[in-house]
């Protein structure tokens, strides 16, 4: 009877339990319950199985109540003996089994029939310890340079960090944002930093069940920060089980500098990039100056010069005639140092099919990048997709824009640059549609409401491109491309005045900063005053500036693509396979 009654209770026992779990596991997720009361009730569970053997051992329920076991043997035996603990069992056991399916159904379609890559991971961004606050430039660098280790590595997904740097450094919603950024690790760390002492704390998370797989403590001198660096990266791949080749190893143990001066400067540099803003520029053409200074071979700061005044260029914050050749100087520079630098090629690659118009030489670039480093396209190929776009080669534009907000899919500029990708195919709904879901992650992203103004405008919804390009405007005070682009949509609601009004500001605006011949035609175009329009062009082309190679794709200029000026135009862009420092 002993064996009889603890083979029933474990039995019933294990049932319910299961039960207990599939409801802890599937319905506590969805109530946003922490992990650790998933953790509490498992526990539960496993200590509470002996104490119910024990129990069952030694007492039994009887009709008279419960008994030890002794006692109830000597009760009148039952002709018919309950059979409720079946009941109990298969009633559990079919709640159980359908809690199971039904959560495996509802998770497969939250998650659209995909799971997480389990060799995928995010770095979000490190806390600074230090005492001095200034020291956050530090803790910025260091995470950023993990990242870029990581990204180096083929096999492994690595989110991007312009989708990582909107969490904080330790959250507690860990499942959450792993869902969002579409990854099933994360790496959290701190920095703190001391004279010329730095110490290092990462630790790597199962985003899901909140499991740490690996963490460690670094205690080093500043001079040993890199390997610091290729330390981390080269343990996250070990225990994801990410195969590295033979070049990625050298590539994530690589020293770019031997001077910490140098390091520190170019950190610097780097974190005034990433606030995007012209005084964020300023400030980091200074600091990548100075690490150059420092180490005259140091092939990122002369890349990160290069971007900076590409950014500068293509932005139209300054001249292009200025400002390209000295991002192409730059690159090539730091090309000289190391041809390897993917950075480099990338920025060649910008600066030929932007400025120079030699497609050739654009795509040679582009192709040894993506040759060099492939998995980290997110970081730097933005503009292979805008090349592939402008020469109409739109679907695998599309492709390569889907796969660089793969990797970081919060972003708001790579949501953008598909959404533009979408435009220049002409698949408009769908880049609304991209439009919308940008603008639900950041409704701030000013270019986003530029993008849409663009698209209303493509589908003759011109009322909804004023509203837009106003948003742009009030995000962007005084910006000329938002100017031009409120402009043209009066022009094209034949609200003259209105548009006069608006070029007139945009007349008064380039008397102050530099503002793009091109904005000029773009005004004159909606307002149907074709020589105008072209007058204005000519200029841009003399100008060089960036925004001529898109004639050939960009719909806005449909009404004026069937002009013979227009056509003569677009063919001397596109067969200028020569050097812009040659007269145009």
């Amino acid at each position: 009877m002993k064996r009889r009654n603890v083979y029933k209770v474990a039995i019933a026992y294990a049932v319910v339990a299961w039960l207990l779990m599939q409801i802890a596991t599937q319905v506590f997720p969805f109530l946003e319950i922490p992990n650790w009361a998933i953790r509490l009730v498992i526990m539960l569970i496993v200590i509470g199985f002996p104490i119910a053997l024990v129990i069952a051992w030694a007492f039994e329920l009887t009709p008279e109540g419960l008994k030890r076991t002794e006692s109830a043997d000597e009760l009148p035996k039952k002709s018919a003996r309950s059979r409720a603990w079946i009941y109990v069992v298969v009633i559990a056991g079919a709640i159980s089994a359908s809690l199971f399916f039904l959560g495996r159904y509802t998770s497969s379609k939250q998650s659209g029939g995909a799971e997480l890559p389990d060799k995928s991971i995010a770095v979000l961004p490190f806390e600074n310890l230090s005492h001095d606050p200034d020291n956050a430039y530090f803790a910025d660098g260091i995470q950023e340079e993990i990242l870029a280790r990581l990204a180096k590595i083929a096999d492994l997904k690595v989110i991007s960090r312009t989708s990582t740097q909107h969490y904080k450094s330790s959250p507690d919603n860990l499942p959450q944002i792993a869902k969002r950024l579409r990854v099933a690790n994360i790496l959290e760390g701190s920095v703190q930093k001391s004279a010329d002492k730095v110490r290092v704390n990462v630790e790597l998370i199962r985003a899901a069940t909140d499991t740490h797989l690996w963490a460690d403590t670094f205690d080093r001198k500043l001079t040993d920060v890199f390997a610091v660096e290729s330390e981390v990266a080269t343990k996250i791949a070990e225990t994801l089980q990410a195969k590295l080749t033979g070049f990625e190893q050298h590539a994530i143990a690589v020293r770019p500098t031997e001077n910490s001066e140098a390091y520190q400067l170019y950190l610097k540099g780097r974190y005034f990039r990433n606030k995007l803003t012209p005084e964020g520029f300023e400030k980091a053409i200074e600091y990548f100056q100075q690490a150059i200074e420092k180490d005259p071979a140091y092939a990122l700061a002369y890349a990160g010069l290069s971007d900076i005044y590409g950014n500068l260029g293509f932005y139209g914050l300054l001249p292009p005639r200025e400002m390209w050749p000295k991002a192409k100087a730059a690159a090539l520079k730091a090309l000289e140092v190391d041809d390897n630098l993917v950075e480099a090629h990338v920025a060649l690659g910008w600066v030929s099919f932007t400025y120079d118009w030699d497609w050739t030489a654009a795509e040679k670039h582009f192709e040894r990048a993506l040759a060099l480093n492939p998995a980290s396209r997110a970081t730097y190929y933005p503009w292979y997709s805008y090349y592939l776009g402008i020469l109409g080669r739109s679907d695998e534009a599309v492709a390569e824009a889907k796969r660089a907000l793969d990797r970081d899919p919060v972003s708001p500029v790579m949501n953008n640059n598909l959404a533009e990708q979408l435009l220049l195919a002409r698949r408009f709904d769908e880049a609304i549609e991209q439009c919308r879901k940008a603008l639900e992650m950041d409704p701030s992203f000013s270019l986003t409401h530029s993008e849409l103004s663009r698209l209303y405008v493509a589908k003759g919804m011109y009322r909804e491109a004023l509203v837009e390009s106003e948003k742009y405007l009030a995000l962007t005070p005084r910006n000329p491309t938002a100017l031009a682009s409120r402009a043209y949509a009066h022009a094209r609601l034949n609200e003259r005045s209105q548009a006069l009004q608006a070029l007139d500001e945009l007349t008064a605006l380039s008397k102050q900063r530099y503002v793009s011949s091109y904005l000029f035609a773009l005004v004159y175009a909606g307002l149907g005053e074709k020589d105008q329009t072209f007058t204005w062009l000519e200029k841009a082309y003399e100008e060089r500036s960036g925004f001529l190679p898109y004639l050939k794709v960009n719909p806005t200029w449909d009404p004026l693509r069937s002009d013979p000026r227009f056509q003569a135009l677009v063919a001397k862009v596109f067969s200028a396979q020569k050097s812009a420092t040659q007269s145009p």
